[in-house]
C-alpha cells in the first residue's frame, strides 16, 4: 500500500528523516514510533499508546488493502476515483480528497491514515500529533510551530508554520518533487497545505506540487490551490523562492536545523 503521487522522505537512517521528524515544536509529550509494513508513524501523545496506534493502523491498512484487492486500479490511478457509498470510511475520505484536488485517491493515503489513527488516540489522550511520512495530524491545547522541511533548499527548516488553533484537529501535509522516492510531476522542494481534513491536505499538496516545475510557477500553483474547497492555507518553497496564502503564519525557527 504505497503512495503513488507526492514525495516523502523514507530512509530511517537518513539526516533528512531526523530533520523532518523533529518538525513539530512547542510540545513536551512522550513520543513513540509505530511501523507496519510501509506505514511508519512517529506519534506524540499524553502517554505511550503503541498498542492502540498499531491496532488502528492494522484496521486502516486492512480496509484499504481489501478495497484494492477488489479494485486493483484504485492503487495506481492518477485520476480521481468514482464515489462509492459502500466503501470503507477511510477509502471514502481518500476518494473525496482526490476528487476535490483532481488527483488519484492514493495521493491522500498518508494523510488519511494519520488522521484516522490520531482521532482514535484522542479517546486516550488530550493532545496528539501523528506524523506519517511528512504528513501530520495535530490536536493540541495551544499553538504549535511546525518546521518547514524543504530538502536541500536554503530555506529548509529556517522557517516554521505557526498553527494557532488545532483544538478540533487539523492536517498539515507536505509534498515534494525533490525529496523522497514517490512519483511527483513537479519540482518544488516543499508544498505544505493546511486543512481540517488531513486527507484533503495530502491530496491538495500533491496537486499543487504537480504544477510547479520552476520558481516562476509558485504564484499560479497557489492560485490553483486556493480554489480547492477545504484548503485553509498553503506554503510553497522552490529553491530560494517561497510563496504563501491563507491561514498560515510563518515564523523564523531558532537554533540549528533539526
Amino acid at each position: 500500500m504505497k503512495k503513488q503521487t507526492g514525495s516523502r522522505p523514507r530512509s530511517s537512517a537518513s539526516d533528512n528523516e531526523r530533520t523532518y521528524r523533529q518538525r513539530v515544536r512547542g510540545l513536551r509529550l512522550p513520543s513513540f514510533r509505530v511501523v507496519c509494513q510501509e506505514t511508519d508513524l512517529m506519534i506524540q501523545a499524553d502517554r505511550l499508546l503503541e498498542y492502540e496506534s498499531r491496532e488502528q493502523v492494522l484496521v486502516c491498512r486492512g480496509q484499504i488493502e481489501g478495497y484494492i484487492q477488489r479494485y486493483p486500479d484504485f492503487a495506481v490511478t492518477l485520476e480521481p476515483w468514482r464515489e462509492q457509498a459502500f466503501a470503507p470510511e477511510i477509502v471514502r475520505e481518500m476518494i473525496a480528497a482526490g476528487r476535490a484536488a483532481g488527483v488519484g485517491p492514493m495521493a491522500a493515503v498518508a494523510g488519511a491514515v494519520a488522521e484516522a489513527v490520531g482521532r482514535v488516540l484522542l479517546d486516550y489522550s488530550r493532545q496528539v500529533v501523528v506524523e506519517n511520512g511528512g504528513d501530520v495530524f495535530l490536536k493540541t491545547d495551544g499553538p504549535v510551530v511546525a518546521g518547514l522541511f524543504a530538502g536541500n533548499s536554503p530555506l529548509s527548516m529556517k522557517m516554521g508554520i505557526k498553527l494557532l488553533d488545532t483544538r478540533n484537529g487539523i492536517g498539515l501535509c507536505t509534498s515534494s518533487g525533490t525529496v523522497g522516492h514517490s512519483l511527483s510531476m513537479g519540482s518544488a522542494d516543499a508544498v505544505c497545505v493546511v486543512s481540517h481534513s488531513c486527507a484533503l491536505a495530502d491530496a491538495a499538496a500533491t496537486a499543487i506540487g504537480n504544477r510547479i516545475r520552476s520558481p516562476g510557477e509558485i504564484k499560479t500553483a497557489i492560485a490553483f490551490g486556493k480554489g480547492i474547497a477545504g484548503v485553509l492555507g498553503i506554503v510553497v518553497v522552490a529553491g530560494r523562492e517561497m510563496g504563501a496564502w491563507g491561514q498560515v503564519e510563518l515564523v523564523p525557527l531558532k537554533g540549528k536545523k533539526g
